[in-house]
């Protein structure tokens, strides 16, 4: 009885306490001064889409932010687009686990990578590039297909990806991410941001921030039994350190970065500690140290008229060592980059940027095999250029943005680059886009084509020296916002059309154990790409995107125009994410159906593999937890467990004259689960 009215008392007391609370002071008066009141401090928040198409600009762009890069494993780059139907991600051979990307069903190479707008993954960096990038590192990905802006530089021919990293002012103090999947992959990344001086007194406004990202994948896996490891073992550390600084009118940002990557595959031992080689086994190492840097300086000239300058310099230097069985590629590059632009908006509207730009490459590039020879790739060329751009803006209907640059390349001579980008949007609920330019780029016969190493086919190159790779890219998109029941349907289909003038490609069909590298001259080569998509929010929280694309890529092979071997027909995918009210739990699944295509002509006497694969599912989620300052979340990959059969050709006898790892089409491993862990110190108030 006691025990009972304690119980009762201390309940009594609760509901009046807070009937209380619930009074504000002075509720009893018919007038309330502002000085009886007292606020209790109030949190507003906010979803922020993970995706952004833009509605203004004039290109065909998109924002991917860092809520959707985690949505999914999103260990680096090459992952950032696993739930973005733009972009395809596959892997580029069946022993190295390097990734690829396609955009518009052409390769990366013909897509300018930059990171924060200064030249990013390019030249020997496009094997393993992707990799280089974690993905906690992203502020957000920034995707413009067909022509961009000539302010950034020439080789933007299927479209242009940006990367921003975090920004020191925007970061946590300190915040970690940790994470592990069922094949003892494991990564960790340390990041932080601080503010070194503030501006008062006349001080500068001073940040400073540090990304830290090691992995280590001490298992290669070899679940089909082919004698080869599904995935290499080896490790990575990767740092930066950034500064920014803002004075008055002027803004300066300097970045340095340093890499260091070391990989194992091919057969023998799949543990990365108990590691032993075998002269006759087939061994694949992989070796690179990377170090790069960036200075941005900018001055604001007139803020009324926007007139400003900057200048951007960018250093890096890339060395790798690559060993694939009796095969080894030695490389080096140096890479210089200049760009200073004025820019000025003459009327309300109007706005011009004119500026000049440099690059320079030095590349040391040795190729030896098991004869005597060696192949000495070996070059360097500095390419100087002018460009100038003009954008319109009127009112909100119309987005005109047309641009040329002049360059002279030390190996190529003198080439113009005239692009031109138009958004119309006669209502709020239809907008058109239309662009066209030319794109141009001088092609890396190793680089380029690095799958081929992992093979026996002998590369064959032309009599004459390669010429610098020339296209034209065209397209049309148009978008309807409609609204339904409150909510807004993002419907919009596109086309795209990229036609080549001069090429560098492979010629896989001729001869099954040889590959043919070949100038194109004047032969026909081209692609086309269809693609519609549809995203919206069903509920409150409740988001859904579906997209379906069609490829055409042909090049013309012995005088006939054939599709390219390896490259998918077509692709679907379906993504979906839900958020509960209060953010406390997040879902998330995505469906890809990648289709079919064509292999490489086989040996007619002798067949190793099907002249064609068809069409593949692949199924991946997460769920998320969330706490104040934290976040657990665990997922798995390729939930359909859809493998290629037989990745690697003649596996039993890799030094004969069958073998080839580089005809991958399809994920090399099966279902994979991971787990993770984000925790961050939340920034104080006034900072």
């Amino acid at each position: 009885m006691k025990r009972r009215n304690i119980i009762i008392g201390l309940l009594l007391s609760f509901f009046a306490t807070a009937t209380t609370a619930q009074k504000p002071a002075g509720a009893d008066t018919l007038a309330v001064s502002a000085d009886d009141l007292t606020l209790q401090e109030v949190s507003v928040s906010a979803r922020r889409v993970s995706t952004v198409k833009s509605r203004t600009s004039a290109f065909d762009s998109q924002k991917i932010n860092a809520s959707e890069l985690c949505k999914a494993a999103c260990c680096n780059l090459s992952e950032s687009f696993e739930t973005n139907a733009s972009v395809d991600v596959a892997y580029s051979d069946a022993v190295t686990g390097a990734k690829q990307i396609r955009l518009l069903g052409l390769s990366g190479t013909y897509v300018q990578l930059l990171t924060e707008n200064t030249p990013g993954i390019r030249g020997l960096a496009q094997q393993m590039g992707m990799e280089y990038i974690p993905g906690p590192w992203m502020e957000s990905i920034q995707v413009s297909k067909g022509t961009a802006s000539v302010i950034n530089g020439y080789e933007s021919t299927t479209g242009q990806i940006n990367i921003e990293y975090l920004k020191p002012k925007l970061q946590d103090p300190i915040a970690v991410n940790v994470m592990l999947n069922t094949e003892l992959h494991t990564e960790l990344n340390l990041t932080g941001g601080w503010q070194v001086s503030r501006p008062e007194g006349g001080k500068a406004d001073v940040s400073t921030g540090v990304l830290a990202h090691a992995q280590l994948m001490p298992m290669g896996m070899d679940a089909n039994k082919d004698g080869f490891m599904d995935m290499p073992t080896g490790g990575q550390v990767n740092l930066l350190n950034r500064w920014d600084i803002f004075h008055g009118n002027y803004t300066g940002r300097i970045l340095v970065r340093g890499i260091y990557d070391q990989r194992f595959a091919g057969q023998g031992s799949e543990n990365l500690f108990r590691r032993k080689e075998d002269a006759g086994l087939y061994h694949i190492g992989l070796d690179t140290k990377r170090i790069e840097g960036f200075m941005k300086n900018g001055y604001v000239i007139d803020p009324e008229r926007a007139m400003s300058i900057g200048i951007i310099t960018a250093l890096s230097r890339h060395h790798q060592r690559n060993r694939y069985g009796k095969r080894t590629w030695q490389a080096a590059q140096t890479n210089a980059y200049l760009n200073a632009m004025f820019q000025f908006e003459p009327a309300e509207g109007h706005k011009l940027t004119t500026g000049l730009s440099a690059n320079f490459d030095r590349y040391s590039e040795l190729l030896l095999t098991s004869q005597p020879d060696t192949t000495d790739f070996s070059r360097w060329e500095l390419t100087p250029g002018v460009f100038a751009e003009y954008s319109l803006t009127w009112q909100e209907q119309l987005s005109l943005v047309a641009g040329v640059r002049a360059d002279y390349s030390s190996r190529y001579g003198l080439f113009f680059t005239p692009r031109v980008n138009i958004r119309y949007a006669p209502w709020q609920w239809w907008t058109l886009r239309a662009s066209a330019g030319m794109g141009y780029r001088s092609p890396n016969i190793i680089a380029d084509n690095t799958a081929v190493l992992a093979s026996s086919r002998q590369l064959v190159l032309p009599a004459e020296t390669l010429k610098q790779e020339r296209a034209v890219n065209a397209g049309i998109t148009t978008t309807f916002y409609i609204p339904i029941a409150g909510r807004e349907l993002q419907l919009s289909g596109e086309y795209y059309y990229t036609h080549f003038l001069q090429c560098a490609f492979l010629d896989l069909d001729t001869d099954a154990h040889t590959v043919f590298l070949r100038n194109s001259d004047g032969e026909r080569h081209f692609a086309q790409s269809w693609q519609v998509e549809a995203s919206m929010e069903i509920l409150r929280g409740w988001t859904l995107t579906a997209a379906f694309r069609q490829t055409d890529v042909r090049q013309t092979i012995n005088g006939t125009l054939r599709p390219k071997p390896l490259t998918p027909r077509f692709k679907g995918i379906i993504t979906t994410s839900y958020i509960t009210p209060l953010r406390r739990w997040q879902f998330d699944v995505t469906a890809q159906f990648n289709g079919g295509g064509r292999m490489p002509d086989p040996d007619p006497v002798n067949p190793l593999w099907q002249p064609a694969y068809s069409w593949y599912p692949q199924l991946m989620a997460q769920i998320t937890k969330y706490w104040r300052n934290c976040s657990l979340y665990a997922g798995a990959e390729n939930m359909t467990n859809y493998r290629q059969p037989e990745p690697v050709i003649a596996a039993h006898s890799p030094f004969g004259a069958d073998f080839d790892a580089s005809m991958v089409y399809a994920p090399i491993s099966g279902w994979k689960v991971y787990i993770g862990f984000r925790w961050a110190l939340a920034k104080e108030a006034d900072e």
